[in-house]
């Protein structure tokens, strides 16, 4: 298969470099808006170009606690397993984070937490894995804005194993602080308000030790993906806004990964519609500090 036949949102590459195989993941069901959930299926390459799949990478078992909304699975290499971040919901009961194991990334993941680690009170989403520079894991997530109106993003220190929060969450920053992000009307209890998004935040270092951090949200032409940066180096900031999208034309939720020929690239998926959502991969340029999409010929 060609990425223009893989329906999928949130892409997430995860290359395994003793395999030479890059194995994509995503937001697989056909609608993930509505109807009851499938699971999260996988794509294998070796080039980038030409994939093997779908295979199924988690399918829930029958007293899985979710049956909607399975979103924007990331799989992480950590400590000899891997370990998938994905977003699931239920009705009467807040969408939030759970994390899943698997001994290889092809799975079958299974559930590792006790149901989701973002706080069970919260409408949160996008969990990632960041680990600090002592070796400490964090999960950065949404608290979002159906919730609370301006979306905010959040630190939550984890347990060693991954199992459990360790702490409380960190707020980070809010959606509209971004110079770009622009608000989507929406009525919120009856009220209609200016509401801003934040989704699908990803943790990126440069060679010069600068935290960046790329998420998403609305901008001028659509879903539109920006990055923030931590003015200490420090997953607790204080975090400062790009004043312009790293990508602006109605795609999103991207992470970065290297290529196994040392290439820097940024997913996204785009348009921003179902069923018409396809991943792509974009070269980046890393120069003193700052990430800028490379130039094409």
């Amino acid at each position: 298969m060609k990425k223009s036949e893989i329906q999928m949102r949130d892409p997430f590459v995860l290359p395994v470099e003793e395999e030479g195989l890059y194995y994509l993941f995503g937001t697989t069901d056909k609608d993930c808006w509505r109807g009851p959930a499938v699971g999260f299926d996988v794509y294998v390459s070796k080039d980038l170009e030409d994939w093997e799949g779908p295979y199924p990478a988690f399918r829930p078992a029958t007293d899985f606690w979710s049956d909607q909304n399975y979103w924007a699975p990331e799989v992480f290499a950590y400590q000899g397993k891997y370990y998938m971040f994905a977003s699931f919901k239920a009705a009467g009961v807040c969408r939030g984070t759970q994390i899943l194991v698997a001994d290889h990334p092809k799975g079958p993941f299974v559930p590792h937490s006790d149901g989701p680690v973002t706080p069970r009170d919260w409408e949160c989403l996008d969990g990632t894995l960041y680990v600090d520079p002592e070796g400490n894991p964090w999960m950065v997530f949404c608290h979002e804005w159906v919730q609370i109106v301006d979306g905010e993003i959040h630190a939550l220190p984890l347990s060693k194993d991954l199992k459990e929060a360790a702490g409380k969450p960190h707020f980070l920053f809010k959606a509209s602080e971004a110079p770009w992000a622009r608000a989507f009307k929406r009525n919120f209890n009856g009220v209609e308000k200016d509401g801003y998004v934040t989704d699908g935040p990803f943790l990126y270092r440069t060679k010069s030790n600068a935290l960046l951090m790329l998420w998403s949200s609305k901008g001028d032409q659509g879903y539109t993906m920006g990055i923030a940066r931590s003015e200490t180096g420090n997953i607790l900031g204080p975090w400062i806004q790009e004043p312009e999208p790293i990508y602006g034309k109605d795609g999103g939720h991207g992470m970065f990964f290297k290529t196994f020929d040392g290439r820097l690239m940024m997913t996204i998926h785009t348009p921003n519609q179902t069923p018409n959502e396809r991943p792509i991969f974009i070269e980046v340029v890393e120069k003193n500090n700052q990430l800028t999409i490379k130039e094409q010929p």
